[in-house]
C-alpha cells in the first residue's frame, strides 16, 4: 500500500453492516476502531438523528467531513463511515490516503430488512421509505464501487465471516 495509510476503512449503504463487522476486525486485528458517525455524534452531544433534525443534512456533512480529517493523521484503524461519506469527492480522497476502502454491500431487500429493525435512520423519515432506500442507493452505489479497492457482498454472511472475507482480500 505505498502512499497510502495501513488502515482498514469499511464504505457502504446503511444497513449493509459496516458498524458491526468494524467492531469484529477491531477485534480480530487488535486495531483501534473509529466511526464517523460516533465522532460526529459525541461532537454535537447527539445522535445521528437529532443532528440531522436540529442542523440538517449540509451541517452533518460538514462534521463527518472534519472528522475523516481528524482521522488522516491516525495510524493503522478499523475506520467506520456512515453511508453518505462518499457524496463529498474530498472525502473519498481522504478515505483512499487512510488505507484499503472496502465497500459492504448487499441485496435491496437484505438492506431495507436490516435498515427497517431501527426507526432512527434520518433519511429514511418518509411517507415511503422503501422508495427513498432504492432512490438513495441508485445515487450512491456508483460512488461506493468507485471508491472501493475490494467490494465483500454481506447479504448472506455473518459479521465474522464479512470481516473474515475482508482480512482475506487485503492479504492479496
Amino acid at each position: 500500500m505505498t502512499g497510502r495509510g495501513q488502515s482498514i476503512v469499511l464504505i457502504g449503504f446503511m444497513g449493509a453492516g459496516k458498524s458491526s463487522t468494524g467492531k469484529v476486525l477491531a477485534r480480530k486485528t487488535g486495531l483501534p476502531r473509529f466511526d464517523t458517525d460516533e465522532i460526529v455524534s459525541k461532537r454535537f452531544d447527539l445522535s445521528v438523528a437529532e443532528i440531522f433534525s436540529r442542523f440538517g443534512e449540509e451541517d452533518f456533512r460538514d462534521a463527518e467531513t472534519e472528522a475523516l480529517r481528524q482521522l488522516s493523521e491516525a495510524t493503522a484503524a478499523i475506520v467506520v463511515t456512515g453511508g453518505g461519506i462518499v457524496l463529498r469527492p474530498e472525502n473519498v480522497k481522504m478515505l483512499r490516503q487512510l488505507g484499503r476502502v472496502i465497500s459492504l454491500e448487499a441485496d435491496e431487500d437484505t438492506l431495507f430488512r436490516r435498515i427497517s429493525r431501527r426507526a432512527t435512520r434520518p433519511l429514511l423519515q418518509t411517507k415511503n421509505p422503501r422508495e427513498t432506500m432504492v432512490e438513495l442507493l441508485r445515487i450512491r452505489d456508483p460512488l461506493y464501487r468507485a471508491a472501493a479497492d475490494f467490494r465483500i457482498d454481506t447479504s448472506r454472511l455473518t459479521h465474522d465471516d464479512a470481516a473474515d472475507a475482508i482480512l482475506k482480500s487485503i492479504e492479496k
